[in-house]
This record gives structure tokens, sequence and C-alpha cells, in this order.
């Protein structure tokens, strides 16, 4: 009689042997339509967010007030840069036409308080274009001259003449937004103007209003060799002249 027990156990042991499944999924996306994707996307493009950054706010950077800073001079453009003349976000924007100025903290916050007010209850958006990123140190009353650079005071930005420091963009009519503009301007020192979305841009004090950069580069008109005539030449004698002090 053949035994059966250890067969049947070999076999008992066969069926209960677990199969190896993978348990991670399988990648579906092939390695082709990673590189179109990052292909899709464009590139040296400024993703713009009007939140306020973690660095800080526009009125107070997330900067040491221990640092030293000097007061330094707002650049302004001349070199053919129409960088910040223009309006980029909004429908409306508030230029200066003055020479560029120092703009302390608490003037753009009232000038910000002064459009809110005055467009409560409208749908806009408030931009700003600068951002107070210079530490202002003044000494106290009565001190010598010396002893350091002093404590810190505020915080200020450097404005530079014909740039856009606010732009708005909503659901209201354009002279509700020069009137808030106009206010808005009072409360800052300088001389303001309102500007629209597509107002030629300036480079220095020149608008580039029916004329391109290339025309302001482009070398002055020759003049023809033929209409210019030779100067006449002096003889020695006539150079050396009596002085005026001599009867």
């Amino acid at each position: 009689m053949r035994p059966i027990g250890p067969s049947c156990l070999v076999d008992a042991l066969r069926s209960l042997r677990i199969s190896h499944t993978p348990t991670a999924r399988p990648s579906i996306i092939r390695s082709t339509s990673i590189a179109s994707r990052k292909a899709q996307c464009p590139q040296n493009v400024r993703h713009f967010s009007a939140t306020a950054s973690m660095a800080g706010n526009w009125l107070e950077p997330n900067l040491d007030r221990k640092k030293k800073m000097m007061k330094g001079r707002a650049r302004v453009a001349t070199g053919g840069s129409i960088k910040g003349t223009t309006v980029q976000w909004g429908d409306y924007g508030l230029r200066m036409i003055d020479h560029h100025r120092r703009i302390s903290a608490q003037q753009l916050k009232v000038a910000e308080d002064t459009i809110k007010q005055r467009l409560r209850g409208q749908k806009y958006r408030l931009y700003k274009r600068v951002c107070c990123n210079i530490g202002v140190f003044v000494s106290g009353n009565e001190i010598r001259m010396g002893k350091g650079k002093g404590s810190f005071d505020h915080w200020a930005a450097r404005v530079a003449v014909n740039q856009i420091v606010l732009e708005l963009r909503g659901m209201v009519h354009e002279q509700v937004v020069r009137d808030a503009f106009r206010l808005a301007g009072n409360k800052l020192p300088g001389q303001w103007q309102f500007v629209k979305k597509g107002t030629p841009p300036i480079v220095g004090i020149t608008k580039l209003d029916g004329i391109t950069l290339e025309d302001l580069k482009r070398p002055r008109r020759k003049v023809p060799g033929e209409s210019l005539e030779p100067a006449p030449q002096t003889s020695n004698s006539e150079t050396q002249r009596t002085p005026l002090d001599l009867p």
C-alpha cells in the first residue's frame, strides 16, 4: 500500500504558496509626455501675484533695521530704457512727472487709504509698482556732527521721474478713477499725472508718441559736403591781438 502522508503534506504546502505580486502601481506616464509638458511651459515668465509675499509687504520689507543704508539717488533710465513708465497690469495709473525723490512708506500708505476711501463699494483691484526697501536713519535733535549715522526712523522708496507708482483695474468709471488718483496725488510729494493703458512710454524726458527707440538712437541727419564752405585762414599777425587793458 502506497503511503500518502508525505505527498499530501507536500501538496498542501504547494497550495499555500503565496505568489509574489508587485504592490506598487506601475507608472503609466511616459517620459516623452513629461518632456513635452516641460517644453510647453513658457520660459522666463514672471508669474505676477498681488498677494503679500512672506518676505514682507510693499511698505515694510523683511530686512534688518540695524543695517545702515546710504541715502543714494533714484536711478533715472536715460539710456533708452522705458521700464516702469507704462501701465502694465491695470487700466489706469498714477505717474510722477516731477524730478526723482524719496517717498516715505507713511505717505504711500496715506495715498492708498485715500484711494480705498474714495472707491468704497466699487469692484476694483489696486496694484503697487514700488517697494519701500530703503531704510532712513535720522539723528536726534541737538546732536553734534559725527558720532555715527543715527538710528532707524522709517522705510522709504526711491521713485524716479516718469515712473508709475499705482495702477488700478476694475468696474469703475474713468472719471471716478481720475478723482481718486487726484486725491492720492495731493497726499504725495511732487507732481503727478493720470495715465491710461496704451499711453506712450517716456525715455528720459521724451515721449515716444509717433517715434520709436530706433529713431532716437539714429544719428542726426548728415549734411552734404558740397554745402560746407572752408573756414577762412587767418594769419599769425591777426591772431596776435592787443590786450583790452592797454590803450
